[in-house]
């Protein structure tokens, strides 16, 4: 059933954008995995600002490669940070330069590998105490379904790129003057 503000993917009044898109767990032919994850591309590629997955395998896939992304920029920015903060502390190049590069290469690794996915606008909901307060929820057939909320991404792209370059420049920097 498809309510005011509510669509589900399969319904020809489907908008190009906003709402809320409902992957539902429908079991209707031999291809209903294939047809989950198309679903979720499409929802992902017109940009909803909420999405449901009710298919607990897909969910579990979708949050498990969102985790890797996260993964990914928060490495990059701790392994950035600790590299200029420890090049601060010990004038060797030693501890600094094997975060700086691990850095570089986290932040490289999000570049190539994630940054043009769409799954990287969105993040896993987790708090659940809002779940239930979201009416779109109530009409979800699972238990325990995965809900992504789009967010904007630009902050953060910005700000562990520039946290790699700069532990890399600051290592390269430390290399130099050690071996002055």
């Amino acid at each position: 059933m498809v309510e005011a503000g509510e669509y589900s993917l399969q319904s020809s009044r489907l908008p190009s954008a906003g709402a809320v898109a409902i992957i539902h767990e429908v079991y209707d032919s031999e291809n209903a995995q294939w047809k989950f994850e198309n679903e979720l591309e499409l929802a992902l590629d017109r940009g909803f600002k909420i999405i449901v997955i009710e298919p607990t395998r897909l969910g579990d896939e979708t949050a498990r490669w969102i985790a890797f992304g996260n993964c990914l920029h928060k490495t990059a920015i701790l392994s950035g940070l600790s590299a200029v903060c420890s090049g601060l502390i010990w004038e060797r190049p030693l501890v600094c330069t094997p975060l700086g590069v691990l850095s570089l290469l986290c932040s490289g690794l999000y570049t190539v590998s994630w940054q043009f996915d769409p799954c990287c606008k969105y993040q896993v909901e987790r708090n659940h105490q809002d779940l239930p307060k979201m009416p779109i929820l109530q009409s979800v057939s699972s238990t325990s379904p995965v809900v992504l909320v789009r967010r904007d991404d630009s902050r953060r792209k910005v700000l562990h790129s520039s946290v790699s370059v700069v532990a890399a420049l600051f290592c390269i920097w430390r290399i130099y003057s050690s071996y002055k």
